[in-house]
């Protein structure tokens, strides 16, 4: 009995130093960072724009790296990072960033910065109710701070970095800027990293974060030394809850699926999975009327998911009814771009320069440089509504004219979209940089849909132009000039050179 007794004693009095080392643990992971930062101009494409600070948190992983979201080290020009508890900062590099999922991989060259610290370990991810902490370094403090919480819900929403619906953990455990990148731990295992929160009328509590299942595929993905990103099928769909239309696409009683109502262009459904089709299953899971499937127990997600957990080049086998018969479709998994694509981060944007005319494709990064009320009503429209095509890859605009003799008239004209350049379609910039090649006659003449609301505003109050026409021989002359008193170091971007 004495000897019992004297173990007990042992156990007990153990279990608070195996906790507390158990946390020094957890703690010696969570790193603080400082970015510098210079977003690219959108407006005036070949300049950078001011440099700001940044920061954020992260977490050291196996292999002496450091996980982070994308937005904290995005556009980044310098990177540091300091230890939890220590007073030196050490110079970070940047090895993979995944804009899509909102994770990154940085690492550290000094040996000396990994001493002291233990990698975090991984845990599961977890379920309704259960509880969890968020480590970081919230609105720029540099003391440690652990807020704790539930797991309100898992679901598949929207990542306010990449637009992007995706897997994401709901917790009340608060989540502040300079949190973002800091690990979320559950019983000392690391279940996923914080990356935004939720601020708006009538919510409260609501902070999102990136779960451990997508951290895994994300470094499942760069063991060829590369990020491929996280992949989608290419199709829109709606729901078939209304018995007329189940009847009309002859669904049998007691089956499911939802209904296929467009195809991206060169997506991995483009030339396979046809409108009208009735998606069933994917990968051999039931799909419901709703596009859920039953994911654990009574949670349900949205079908995307299941081909988001996939790699590219890997095969998703659909299961659809089409014509009220059953086909199974095979998907090679690849990347594919939208119209208007974006946004995208540690790239410059693209652009042509000619006779002070600024050619660049739309794309989201551009469109944020307004606030939604003040964006262009055709913008929007070629954003949120069309497809890509065969023939159609970009939307090309006017952003600005540079003011000179040979472009006089046009001056005010700005956010157009070009139509034809002499006598040819405009599906992408290419199309323009050739076409000006090729003048007609004298002259070239390019054509600009400037109507639908983005006139009025592009050219204050005048009538809106439709054409505009320049001297060809005096346009090709002017170019030098007008770079020259803009201070513009080419003609064009790098990408196009």
């Amino acid at each position: 009995m004495i000897y019992w007794l004297a173990a007990l004693l042992v156990a007990v009095s153990a279990a608070p130093v195996r906790a507390a080392a158990d946390e020094d643990a957890v703690k010696s992971s969570v790193v603080q960072f400082f970015t510098v930062i210079k977003q690219p101009d959108y407006y005036e494409p070949w300049k950078l724009g001011y440099q700001n600070n940044s920061g954020g948190s992260g977490v050291i992983i196996a292999g002496n790296r450091i996980l982070t979201n994308a937005h904290v080290v995005s556009n980044q020009v310098f990177v540091q990072v300091r230890k939890s508890g220590d007073a030196k900062k050490y110079t970070g590099k940047v090895e993979f960033v995944a804009h899509d999922c909102e994770t990154a991989v940085v690492t550290v060259d000094d040996p000396e910065f990994f001493k002291g610290t233990t990698p975090a370990r991984f845990g599961s991810l977890p379920f309704q109710r259960d509880k969890v902490a968020a480590y970081g370094f919230p609105i720029g403090g540099d003391q440690l701070s652990i807020t704790e919480g539930v797991v309100s819900r898992l679901e598949v929403n929207g990542y306010t970095h990449s637009g992007k619906n995706l897997l994401l953990i709901q917790t009340d455990a608060a989540i502040n800027p300079g949190n973002s990148g800091g690990p979320v731990f559950q019983d000392g295992r690391l279940i996923g990293i914080s990356f935004q929160s939720y601020s708006g009328s009538g919510a409260e509590n609501i902070g999102y974060i990136v779960p451990i299942t997508l951290i895994e595929r994300f470094l499942g993905d760069l063991k060829d030394g590369r990020y491929d990103g996280v992949p989608s099928l290419g199709v829109f769909w709606q729901k078939t809850e209304s018995p007329a239309l189940r009847e009309t696409l002859r669904i049998p009683k007691g089956q499911d699926g939802v209904m296929v109502t467009r195809v991206v262009y060169g997506s991995p459904a483009w030339g396979t999975v046809r409108e009208g089709d009735v998606i069933q299953s994917l990968d051999g899971t039931p799909v419901l009327s709703d596009g859920t499937f039953l994911f654990r127990k009574d949670e349900r997600l949205e079908l995307s998911h299941l081909a988001n957990m996939h790699q590219m080049g890997e095969e998703a086998v659909l299961g659809v009814l089409r014509d009220g018969a059953p086909h199974q479709l095979r998907l090679k998994l690849k990347p594919y771009a939208m119209l208007v694509p974006g946004p995208d981060y540690d790239q410059r944007p693209t652009y042509f320069i000619y006779a002070g005319l600024v050619f660049m494709p739309l794309n989201r990064n551009y469109m944020d440089i307004w606030d939604w009320k003040d964006q262009s009503a055709r913008f929007r429209h070629y954003a949120d509504h069309l497809m890509p095509s065969a023939e159609r890859r970009q939307v090309v605009i006017i952003n600005q004219v540079l003011p000179h003799d040979v472009n006089i008239g046009y001056h005010k004209l700005q956010q157009v979209v070009v139509e034809r350049v002499n006598g040819r379609p405009v599906f992408g910039l290419a199309d323009v940089i050739n076409a000006l090649g090729d003048p007609q006659g004298p002259r070239h003449v390019i054509e600009i849909d400037n109507h639908a609301g983005s006139g009025a505003r592009s050219n204050y109050y005048d009538e809106p132009a439709t054409r505009v026409v320049l001297d060809a021989a005096a346009a090709a002359a002017a170019n030098v000039g007008i770079l020259t008193r803009f201070d513009i170091p080419a003609d064009r971007s790098a990408d196009l050179r």
